[in-house]
């Protein structure tokens, strides 16, 4: 690893080689912390309203062998600030050189064009700049998002679009009133009005059972920003004229059908974060979801969600050189791989199950529960593997997070597995980060957590 060695107390069993981004950072700035000639930059991104997310660091002096280090070092810290932070310029003040490297890598055409083009032009709907300045030059940090969520008062419907399904229910000052899911199947839907009709049909149901309806928020998967979808697997079918044209404005134009009151949409991983906070009521909650890909969401000291991507399916927690690649973005060592039903595909022959290519991820993690619920080892070995990969990422996501509860949920984490999961990741985090383990918790939810809490938590998103 470039001369740098990470010694982790703990190998996934099924995985040995694996290099903790934590583990590998801390080794990195324990190395600059020594040398003399180490060199302050800051490193940051910055959205078209003027939100501005920044970092210190330290680099070791850019000659020989620590070339490389320190773009390793920057570049991942970049990636990982554009997609849990989000914004599509980047900025490294105090380093012309790495801010040169780094450039060649975020442009189209660059190892990093599915990020450049991703969260810059279809997240924030502009080109990627990567920007080169003194130390000087860089403004104090700056975030302009409005917190959400946590209003129970009034009528209101909450809904959450998901793939195979959608959940809509009526919520009354805080109670479900009713509730109900409705099958669909929105991912290669080609026509636009397909969506359209399906949400407008489950709010109309939503609203028959309320006198009135005085605000309606909704989650699915994908990025938005106020409200407006700009990724998302729901509208895969979608041509990108058709998204830009219809699929863009689909909320503004339901809002309208809806009289105009107060309409919020959002990532589900961020209403699960939001419900987990009004269940437990508590806050500092970083809620992960293990499914067909990770998503996550993040509730903050004050009990409520913001503006941040949180898109940690794209964020690094591997940094040796020949990690797993996410097949979508072309980058190795990303969350996706090590957090999903694709992580457990993955590892499955390590474990000595074999599955033709033909049968899907999700069938695979369904027969590979069925042997962990009937005490087989190779199937055990898989959730220990997940296990020991997640304590050391939320030593990671500790850096980036106020982290006082970890939500984990989603089909990888359902049955024994999940508690062997649960397991194997505290128990690094107490041999490895003692200073994390007295003060998290990690947290399941349960069944009536599911059905409601995640309509709950939509509906509060809109003030009156």
């Amino acid at each position: 690893m470039n001369g740098l060695v990470v010694e982790p107390k703990h190998r996934p069993v099924l995985d040995p080689d694996f290099v903790p981004a934590e583990l590998w950072n801390r080794a990195y700035e324990e190395w600059a912390e020594i040398d003399p000639r180490r060199t302050p930059v800051v490193v940051g991104v910055t959205r078209p309203d003027g939100t501005i997310f920044r970092h210190e660091i330290r680099v070791l002096p850019h000659e020989g062998g620590y070339i490389p280090l320190n773009l390793r070092y920057v570049e991942r810290i970049i990636k990982l600030l554009l997609w849990m932070k989000g914004g599509s310029g980047i900025i490294i003040a105090g380093h012309p050189e790495l801010a040169k490297a780094v450039s060649g890598l975020y442009m189209p055409g660059g190892a990093r064009s599915f990020d450049c083009d991703t969260v810059g032009r279809r997240i924030f709907l502009e080109p990627m700049t990567v920007t080169s300045c003194n130390l000087d030059v860089v403004t104090e940090q700056k975030i302009t998002a409005i917190p959400l969520g946590g209003h129970l008062d009034g009528c209101r419907i909450g809904f959450d679009l998901g793939g195979s399904d959608r959940k809509c229910a009526a919520v009354v000052d805080g109670e479900v009133v009713h509730s109900e899911e409705v099958e669909w199947n929105p991912y290669f839907e080609s026509d636009p009005r397909y969506h359209f009709d399906g949400i407008m049909d489950s709010l109309a149901r939503a609203a028959a059972h309320l006198p009135r309806v005085d605000a309606i928020g909704g989650s699915a998967a994908g990025v938005y920003v106020n409200s407006e979808p700009r990724v998302g697997s729901l509208f895969r079918g979608i041509s990108e004229e058709d998204f830009d044209r219809e699929i863009r404005l689909i909320f503004k134009k339901i809002r309208g059908e809806m009289k105009d009151v107060p309409f919020e949409v959002v990532n589900d991983g961020e209403v699960t974060a939001l419900a987990a906070s009004l269940e437990f009521d508590t806050s500092n909650i970083l809620g992960i979801a293990m499914g067909t890909s990770l998503a996550a969401g993040y509730c903050d000291g004050g009990g409520r969600i913001t503006g941040q991507l949180n898109e940690l399916a794209f964020v690094p927690v591997d940094y040796r050189d020949d990690a797993p690649e996410d097949e979508w973005s072309g980058d190795v060592g990303c969350g996706v791989q090590y957090f999903s039903q694709q992580a457990v595909a993955r590892l499955a022959p390590a474990a000595g199950l074999e599955h033709p290519d033909h049968i899907p991820f999700a069938e695979r993690l369904v027969d590979i529960q069925s042997l962990m619920e009937r005490g087989d080892e190779r199937a055990r070995r898989i959730y220990e593997t997940i296990g020991v990969y997640l304590g050391y990422s939320i030593a990671w996501y500790a850096r980036w997070y106020e982290i006082g509860n970890l939500l984990t949920l989603g089909r990888v984490t359902s049955g024994a597995g999940g508690e062997i999961i649960i397991e194997y990741a505290s128990q690094v985090v107490r041999e490895e980060f003692p200073e994390l383990a007295d003060d998290l918790r990690m947290t399941t939810p349960d069944e009536k957590f599911k059905r409601h809490g995640q309509a709950i938590a939509a509906a509060s998103l809109p003030s009156l």
